[in-house]
This record gives structure tokens, sequence and C-alpha cells, in this order.
């Protein structure tokens, strides 16, 4: 009897042995599959047909300018352009004007920004205005990040009154500088971005009202990069502030650690509301791309400067 017990444990524990040691070998055997990332269709835009050039449309001159180097931004160099349509005259009143963050972004296709102020100055649904093309500032002692200036995110994203600064005191200076008559008026003046560039041109009008009245922002960060997605809170608390804004954004944007894109430029739209702001939103299905904004732009455009009078400009 003793010796069938003892034989019984033995084969018991063996037993327990086999089928503690299978557990591991049957995981390893079985790894958790990852998830497959999510496969976006091609976006569906086409540049906006006004971004082309048409017959009979008189063409402004588009000029790159010497090399900028910056106080406000010290040590830093960069490119710039000024645009001239060919409407303006230099006998006559002074010029509204649009600065546009990364500038090398916007005199080219797909968003075309000179062709677009050329077919629609010529239409009359946007007055004269001198558009100004500016890049990001680079720092030669910092290494660039690929091809972007080392000194973009500090100038664009960070929120204070630094780069309107720049603007008023060196650039905007520099045009005039060159016999460039410009409007001083807030309304008459505009701003525009993409990304980062977005939300720098909304912070230059919230801190500078009095001269920047106009802002148009493309997929913009309005995320935590550098404290940006703070804004829509901001602006419901503060008191409201003449600045008209058209803005862009699609539902397959960025989702990363500094935010999602997507749903930061909803809750600008639902703060904008919120306090009563002249704005338009333009939800889509894009990326984080200039292909929606090259679709939109120069609607977006006819929109902010709707108040002036639809006469053709020789």
């Amino acid at each position: 009897m003793l010796r069938r017990c003892t034989l019984v444990t033995i084969v018991v524990a063996l037993l327990l042995l086999i089928s503690m040691s299978d557990r591991p070998v049957q995981a390893q055997e079985k790894p958790q599959a990852k998830k497959a990332a999510t496969k976006l269709p091609p976006e569906p835009y086409s540049p906006h047909p006004d971004s082309k050039p048409r017959d009979g449309v008189p063409k402004g001159q588009l000029t790159k300018q010497p090399e900028w180097k910056s106080t406000i931004f010290a040590n830093t160099i960069r490119d710039w352009w000024i645009y001239v349509p060919s409407q303006y005259k230099a006998d006559g009143p002074p010029a509204c004007v649009m600065v546009f963050q990364d500038g090398s972004g916007y005199i080219n296709p797909p968003c075309n920004v000179p062709v677009v102020f050329d077919n629609l100055i010529h239409a009359g649904e946007m007055p004269v205005t001198v558009g100004v093309f500016v890049n990001p500032g680079n720092d030669p002692s910092r290494p660039r990040r690929g091809n972007t200036a080392s000194n973009r995110s500090f100038e664009y994203d960070t929120l204070s009154d630094q780069y309107a600064r720049f603007l008023l005191e060196e650039i905007l200076p520099a045009v005039e500088n060159q016999g460039i008559k410009l409007r001083k008026d807030p309304a008459s003046r505009a701003i525009g971005g993409r990304s980062s560039g977005g939300i720098c041109a909304w912070t230059v009008a919230w801190e500078k009202p009095d001269q920047f009245g106009k802002v148009w922002s493309a997929i913009g960060s309005f995320t935590n990069i550098r404290g940006g997605d703070r804004y829509p809170g901001v602006i419901r608390k503060a008191e409201k502030k003449d600045i008209r804004i058209c803005f862009q954004d699609g539902e397959n944007d960025l989702d990363n650690q500094a935010g999602n894109w997507w749903l930061s430029n909803l809750q600008m739209e639902k703060a904008l509301a919120f306090k009563g702001y002249d704005y338009k939103f333009i939800p889509g299905v894009g990326r984080h791309s200039s292909a929606q904004e090259a679709a939109v732009l120069p609607d977006a455009l006819r929109w902010l400067w709707r108040d002036h009078k639809p006469t053709a400009e020789k």
C-alpha cells in the first residue's frame, strides 16, 4: 500500500512539473500580435484653380530679399521675399499687407500664393495687397533638424509677443524702406501660416490685435509643443479681441505626445464660437500636409477680405 501511494505521488509530481514547464513555452510560441498601422487613403484634394496663372491677368513681382539678420531673434539668419501686385502704384494709396510664415513653402505650388493674389486682386475679390513671405530663423551655430531651421519652433510655437515685434520692428519697416507704402489699420493687415506657422499667426494677432486683424491658419499646432493647447481656455476667459480668423484642419491630422491636432482645432472652434468671434472653420479629412490648404486657400482669402468692395482692379 505504501509503495502504491509513493508511486502515485511521484507520478502526480511529475505531471505538475511537466504542466508548469509547458506554460512559458506556450507563451513564447504565441506572442501577442502587434496592432497593424492604419493605412490612410490618398487625400482627396487638388490645388484650387485660382492657384494657376490665367491669361490676361497682370502678374505681380516677387523679389527675394537679402538674407535677414535679426536682432530680436539674436544670431539668426533667414530668407524672405516681397510680392508687389501690378496694381500697386508708388504714387497711389498705401497697400494692404499679408505676412506668411514658412514663406518659401507659400511662394511655390501647391499653394502658389503670389499667383492666387494675382487672380483675386485682378477680379476685385481682395484689395491691392503686398505679400511678405518670411522663413523661420536659423542659428548657424546650432544644427538644423533635417531641413527645418533650428529656431523655427521657438519663434512659432512660443506664446509671446516676440515674433510680432520681429515683424513690426524689423520686417515691415524693411519693406517700407523700399518705398512700398503699407496701411497701418489692423483690418488691412493679415497673417497666415501652416502647422506651427498657423498657431504663430494667431499668436501675432492675439498679442497685437491693434496691428493685425486677420488670420489664416492651416493644420494649426494648437497643441502642447510649447503650451499652445492653453489657447481655447485662454480665449474663453479673456476679453474678446477684434480678430477675424479662418482656419482649416483634417480629421487625419497628427496624434502624438504633444496632442491631437484635429481635437485641438475643434477646441479652438468651440472657444471662438463661445466668445462670438468672426471665424470660419473648414473641416476636412486631410493629414498634416498642405493638400487641403491648397484646395481651399483662395476661398479662405475671399472670406477674410470679404469687406473689400468687389470691383475689378486694373
